[in-house]
């Protein structure tokens, strides 16, 4: 049903009381026109930005930066940097203000005091004040307008319990100085009563996010614990001073968890009769109307009101990058049109529900006002009830509009610094300049039936729709979403059917059967290794002989096997995978300690690919034709013949499955060989290639001990390709016997070899301390640093190193250690005891050469160490230069941009790298001169993903192709060129010919 039609009774009176309101938000329509002339440098800014799409995005970013930069040559450095790229088409004020040869030149200074002062009187219009001084002053003059407010403290991400703590003391603080000031403010009738109800002066707006830095819905039932101590605090001093406490909504991964913390908390005696306090529905959210029809069930029960604030949403660019980037459904409308209907339908909802529930509609377009008070009027809603919200310096003038026609309006007003303040200015400024916005489009002139018109959209076919990912040749499958309950439930399922199957014995698979063997170990849980995983047989060198003839013996058959038949074992196999990804993800959390959500996403690596491998060898089956007259030419490729795989535990299942499925996509025959810690995950994989229909000979699973059954395959006469993940000093003494060549062998053994790395972030002067942080902690510690990609070394210039390091520090603190069964864990165990002690070796290595910043205590049931960070690390350290894999970070000083690149590049490895940087000229130099395989700028260094981001590096981290990569393939085929004359006497066929 369209919209209009559901409520075309309201129509009428909407449009009448639009039109007024417009009217008077409408006395200076030429505003665009007037600019050029008599507007301050602030306004220019934003004209301009409105104006050109390139320049918006450039300037945003500048602005995003200039917080960071610290001396006027760096601003002026920064501001050429962004502003004179080549995409840009700047007004001629501002092309000549960067006319200048050098940053530290007068011209230069003058350009950045320029700039940075208008940035400034920018960012104030929308910040309420840097501090409660300036607050009060700001609302007082607010309350003389006859205007409310609401009070957010902007502040650096909370990725510390430090932060969070003091999150909750300064809000405590602030409400305690607000109240004091109240004291002397006279009661304004209009915001301060209503129906005979005292209505709070003082309300403060929170985030739950904020109150626990490792908020997460994984972990639902630990988060709802930390957060609602912090919560019932801030509570109960509201109570006591009298002031309101809303609760804002961020973004849609937290909702739910958000939304069942608080109706918990508020069915508390303790909390139940309050009806100060307040929550927020984000209309651009396909699941919201249902979310506002959920609250007001709760409520009817909860038997007293609460406010719900209805806003549009902030995030909309952030949400729906992030779901194409997962392969997650759009949360949100695909288009404003869409969210405006549903802010429509969601108004008359709450408005209907008067008794239940105090509306605030927060909106800046004068049209979703009007219906809100066509509303509330129609159905008579008390005063009480009802008020309308703006964000401050936004809606001014509809504000005062609103106030003159005797309705209650509230004001949001954020406050704080402006460096921690300007990721909130920013998204300020991208809805105030975004096309659709209506206050753009009204300073526009675009005509008032434009403006005021109802949003003309099927809802029902709009929550049904999911914006299309951009074309792209390889999807990718999803990791599960645990920010919804069903996910997580059949996360915790799959834990207990697994934990009914351990102990369990799995042997070898050798032509097509299991094998019994004369030596089996147990494999054991690194979170408790009194727990045993399952038993494994190990066969012995005459089994792998016995494999290898098998192997041999199949060949034939299978290189003769169709690519696509060949292609569709693999895709079978991704679709049982993909049925099982609870349980496989579950395993590989028991058998070698890896968190939950990291073991999900390695079942999509594998996965992926299979898939991907399938379609890859499709491609290449095809060859490629070379044909001139009288001649066909056509280049093939063919199998080598017997692939061994001898993969890591690391990535039990993903590397696992990437090598195997490469050599047999590919028509080779592949023996498996996995290390032994991790042997329970691949006899999983093995049952699934069995099901999916490999044939008997084709694929052998061959657990044994790699000095012995691994180094026989290595050196085996019939072995053609050796696919290898591990350490570098089995990897280069593979690559070296694997180059003898043995007596009957007529083939060169191809060798396809990762060796780990010593990887390293750089941490630029300009970079986003939240976002570096965070990255580094994530690089370094998850899966306690036990992935290759893993960061071990942080080089930070020195004008910012005391400060990131004092962060990095709290915001490990915070990290949650222990098993990694458990939903809130960050860092579980390392894999063994022989692990465990040879990193405790290098911690005390480190002790003699470095400043310890952090050391953590550990668990003592299992495997674990603790994250360590040694701060003043030498770059030629031994903890800077040999690789550990383990939770151990090198944090070393540079004096600057160029030096960092030189330490990083100082070692003997090359596989991934990173860099956090707001510079444009240093990520351009990184992109070309950081040596590096995999290089991730502005983001966490592992989690690569299949046909994404395909994986390898070179130097001593390896030799081959990058997996998941489009030449990937290409190591486990021979390419062949066939040529035929098809003449006969002087004739040839001719194409086309009748």
């Amino acid at each position: 049903m369209v919209l209009q039609v559901k409520t075309s009774t309201y129509e009428p009176k909407t449009q009448e009381i639009a039109k007024q309101l417009l009217t008077a938000t409408q006395e200076n329509r030429s505003f665009l026109a007037s600019l050029r002339d008599q507007m301050r440098w602030d306004d220019k800014l934003l004209a301009w930005a409105m104006s050109n799409p390139s320049l918006r995005v450039q300037l945003f970013r500048f602005i995003d930066t200039l917080p960071a930069l610290h001396s006027k040559p760096e601003v002026a450095a920064h501001l050429q940097e962004y502003l004179g790229d080549e995409s840009v088409e700047l007004p001629a004020a501002l092309k000549g203000m960067l006319n200048f040869a050098n940053p530290e030149s007068m011209p230069g200074q003058v350009a950045a005091t320029t700039v940075g002062t208008a940035v400034e009187t920018l960012a104030h219009k929308y910040i309420s004040g840097e501090n409660i001084k300036q607050v009060i002053k700001t609302v007082e003059r607010l309350r003389k307008e006859k205007m409310a407010f609401t009070i957010d403290l902007l502040g650096e991400a909370v990725i510390t319990e430090a932060e969070a703590q003091s999150y909750l003391e300064r809000y405590l603080e602030l409400m305690q100085q607000l109240v004091a000031a109240s004291k002397s403010w006279s009661t304004i009738p209009a915001i301060d009563e209503a129906d005979g109800e005292s209505i709070p002066k003082v309300q403060v707006s929170v985030k739950l996010t904020a109150f626990y830095s490792q908020f997460d819905p994984l972990d639902a039932k630990g988060s709802e614990e930390r957060v609602s101590d912090r919560i019932r605090i801030l509570l109960r001093r509201a109570k006591e001073l009298g002031a309101a406490v809303h609760f804002d909504m961020e973004q849609y991964a937290y909702k739910d968890l958000t939304l069942n913390i608080l109706k918990k908390l508020l069915l508390e005696a303790e909390f139940r009769q309050r009806t100060d306090i307040g929550m927020t529905i984000q209309a651009y959210l396909r699941d919201s109307e249902e979310d506002a029809q959920d609250l007001i069930n709760w409520l009817k029960q909860r038997g007293y009101p609460l406010t719900i604030r209805l806003v549009k949403g902030a995030y909309w660019d952030q949400e729906t990058i992030k779901a194409e980037q997962k392969h997650w459904p759009q949360p949100v409308y695909n288009d404003k049109a869409a969210t405006d209907a549903n802010f429509e339908t969601i108004t008359q909802l709450l408005l209907e529900n008067h008794q239940y529930v105090y509306a605030a509609i927060g909106s800046h377009n004068v049209r979703s006002q009007a219906r809100a008070i066509a509303l509330a009027e129609s159905l008579n809603v008390p005063r009480r009830r009802f008020e309308m919200q703006v964000l401050y310096g936004m809606g001014d003038k509809l504000a005062k509009a609103l106030v003159d026609k005797g309705y209650r309006v509230r004001v949001y007003c954020p406050y704080g610094e402006l460096l921690p303040g300007m990721a909130y200015l920013i998204r300020r400024l991208l809805e105030n300049t975004a096309n659709s916005s209506f206050l753009r489009q009204n300073l526009e002139n675009r005509p008032i039936e434009e403006l005021l018109a109802a949003p003309g959209v099927d809802l029902s076919h709009a929550k049904a729709q999911r914006r299309k990912e951009e074309k792209t040749s390889f999807p990718g499958v999803a990791d599960s979403d645990y920010a919804k309950e069903e996910e997580r439930r059949m996360s915790a399922e799959a834990f207990e059917v697994v934990r009914q199957q351990l102990g369990r014995s799995y042997l070898p698979l050798i032509n097509g059967e299991y094998v019994s063997t004369s030596e089996v170990i147990d494999s054991l849980n690194p979170s408790n290794f009194s727990e045993v995983i399952g038993k494994v047989g190990l066969i012995s060198v005459e089994q792998a002989e016995q494999a290898m003839q098998a192997a041999k013996a199949a060949f034939p058959g299978w290189r003769k096997t169709p690519a696509k038949q060949r292609a569709d074992i693999l895709r079978k196999a991704a679709d049982l995978m993909e049925q099982r990804r609870a349980e496989l993800a579950a395993w590989i959390v028991l058998e070698v300690g890896k968190p939950v959500k990291e073991a999900d996403a390695e079942v999509s690596e594998a996965i992926d690919f299979c898939l991907y491998y399938a379609d890859e060898m499709e491609r290449l089956d095809q060859g490629v034709i070379y044909d001139v007259a009288g001649e066909t030419n056509r280049y093939i490729y063919q199998p080598r013949g017997i692939a061994v795989v001898i993969s890591p535990w690391n990535f039990p299942l993903a590397i696992a499955c990437g090598m195997t499925v490469a050599a047999l996509v590919t028509g080779n025959c592949t023996l498996l060989k996995p290390a032994e810690t991790s042997s329970v995950i691949t006899a999983k994989f093995t049952e699934i290639l069995v099901e999916a229909g490999i044939p008997q000979g084709v694929f052998q699973y061959v657990p044994g001990k790699g000095s012995q059954v691994g180094a026989y395959l290595v050196n085996h006469v019939d072995t053609h390709v050796i696919a290898f993940t591990g350490s570098q000093e089995v990897g280069c003494r593979i690559y070296a016997e694997a180059a003898t060549l043995k007596p009957g062998q007529k083939h060169m053994k191809r060798v396809i070899a990762e060796m780990g790395g010593k990887n390293a972030i750089i941490i630029d002067e300009s970079a986003d301390l939240d976002q570096g942080v965070v990255g580094v902690v994530q690089s370094a510690f998850g899966y306690s640093g036990q992935k290759c990609s893993a960061a071990s070394r942080v080089i930070v210039v020195q004008p910012i190193y005391d400060a990131f390091v004092q962060r990095l520090v709290e915001a490990t603190k915070s990290l949650n250690i222990g098993e990694t069964e458990l939903p809130s864990t960050q860092v579980g165990p390392v894999i063994d005891a022989h692990a465990r002690d040879r990193i405790c070796e290098y911690i005390e290595k480190g002790k003699a050469e470095a400043q310890v910043a952090l050391e953590l205590p550990a668990p003592e049931q299992g495997y674990f160490v603790g994250p360590v960070i040694f701060s003043e690390v030498p770059p030629d350290g031994i903890i800077a230069q040999q690789e550990i894999f383990g939770p151990v970070l090198a944090v070393i000083r540079v004096k600057d941009f160029a030096e960092a690149l030189a330490v990083a590049n100082g070692t003997n490895y090359a596989l991934t790298g990173g860099l956090y940087s707001r510079t444009p000229s240093h990520i351009q130099q990184a992109q070309t001169d950081f040596e590096v395989g995999n290089l991730y700028i502005n983001r966490n260094i592992t989690g690569a993903i299949v046909a994404r981001q395909p994986f390898g590096g070179f130097k001593l981290s390896g030799v081959g192709s990058k997996a998941g990569g489009p030449d990937y393939l290409l190591q486990f085929l021979e390419p062949r060129t066939v040529t035929e004359n098809i003449q006969r006497q002087g004739f040839a066929p001719i194409e086309g010919a009748d």
